[in-house]
């Protein structure tokens, strides 16, 4: 399965390489797919899969055009008094962006044979969502502010997802999806800072490296919690983003920032490979998916307030489109849980 996906990718890769990015970075949108299983590390539990569709729009210039925002109303004055509120707002290279994702997110107790409930383990879940963010960037600093909304339990499409999949690799289907979370809406608030603080890009030719750090907080019903991190990349031609693209609230990091990128570039300045390495913690409040349903008695484990993840991948950039792929390595999320957990993230983008 891993080499049948990868050649797939490879092919999309190949096709699609010929239709350069011709618009300049304010009037691109970029389109990302992100895919993540632990098939990858050849287990099948916790968090099993996860896919996400994602659209960056083009720069909001025309924002600041409309009729009604220049006017001297409530309505005018209340949106400029929100974006001169934003982060870097006076920043003459400031771009405004609106993002749109739809995902969902599996999760399986270890033991997917039995038919009853285990009760030591963490329960069956899925998550079905959208979110709507909006990104204000410059070069050097990415803020994100989003809003996920989406349904837990039988409307979340998982065990359907799960059985699908399974049905096509030939694998014995989960037994235990009647004992998954009721359902439930979902609603989180997320902020999210990342920070460009070292670039050099000019080592010994086009070779260098970059150190993006990150923090931010979500609150809600399904996940409320603190994030921090850092990633370093390292290799040929760096692209201007924000690093890799985890599909994780405020993630999607895959937008370049400015013409120099290797997706606006001809010969070899339109070709890009890079390794990266980067480390994930959260401060755990609330995650529904181990704490159990909010409003309803659901099974529930006792989850761990500190959580880490270390990852390890490797990007390659060529015209308009951009193929990551990361191994993630997370700690264990809960109390009786058997060891932590390896799973695969590939990312595919695409700017035009």
């Amino acid at each position: 399965m891993y080499f049948r996906t990868t050649s797939l990718l490879f092919s999309l890769l190949c096709f699609s390489t010929s239709a350069l990015a011709d618009k300049p970075p304010h009037e691109s949108w970029t389109f990302s797919l992100g895919y993540e299983n632990d098939l990858f590390a050849d287990t099948d539990r916790f968090y099993t899969n996860g896919i996400q569709l994602n659209w960056i729009s083009p720069e909001l210039k025309w924002f600041e055009d409309l009729e009604w925002f220049k006017q001297d109303t409530f309505l005018g004055r209340q949106a400029r008094n929100f974006i001169n509120m934003l982060p870097f707002s006076d920043d003459p290279d400031r771009q405004r962006h609106l993002s749109f994702s739809f995902g969902q997110k599996m999760f399986t107790p270890q033991d997917i044979v039995s038919r009853n409930l285990v009760v030591n383990e963490r329960p069956y879940a899925g998550w079905l969502y959208g979110d709507v963010a909006f990104y204000s960037k410059n070069q050097r600093r990415l803020d994100s502010f989003e809003i996920q909304l989406g349904l837990v339990g039988d409307f979340s499409l998982a065990q359907e997802a799960q059985d699908l999949v399974h049905s096509i690799r030939g694998i014995d289907k989960a037994n235990g999806w009647d004992n998954q979370l009721d359902t439930e809406v979902g609603l989180a608030l997320i902020y999210d800072r990342k920070q460009r603080i070292i670039r050099r890009n000019d080592i010994v030719g086009m070779f260098g490296f970059d150190t993006i750090i990150h923090g931010g907080v979500a609150l809600g019903n399904v996940f409320t919690n603190l994030t921090s991190g850092a990633e370093f990349r390292f290799g040929w031609n760096i692209p201007t983003d924000f690093g890799s693209a985890l599909i994780r609230p405020a993630g999607n990091t895959n937008a370049p920032t400015d013409a120099t990128d290797p997706r606006y570039q001809q010969g070899k300045n339109a070709l890009s490979f890079y390794v990266f390495a980067a480390t994930n913690g959260r401060w755990v409040l609330r995650d529904i998916f181990l704490d159990g349903n909010t409003f309803s008695d659901s099974h529930s484990v006792d989850k761990k307030s500190l959580v880490g993840e270390f990852v390890l991948g490797s990007s390659f950039v060529i015209k308009n489109i951009k193929l990551s792929y990361a191994q993630v390595f997370r700690s264990k999320e809960y109390k009786g849980q058997s060891n932590g957990q390896s799973f695969g993230s590939i990312s595919l983008s695409y700017t035009y």
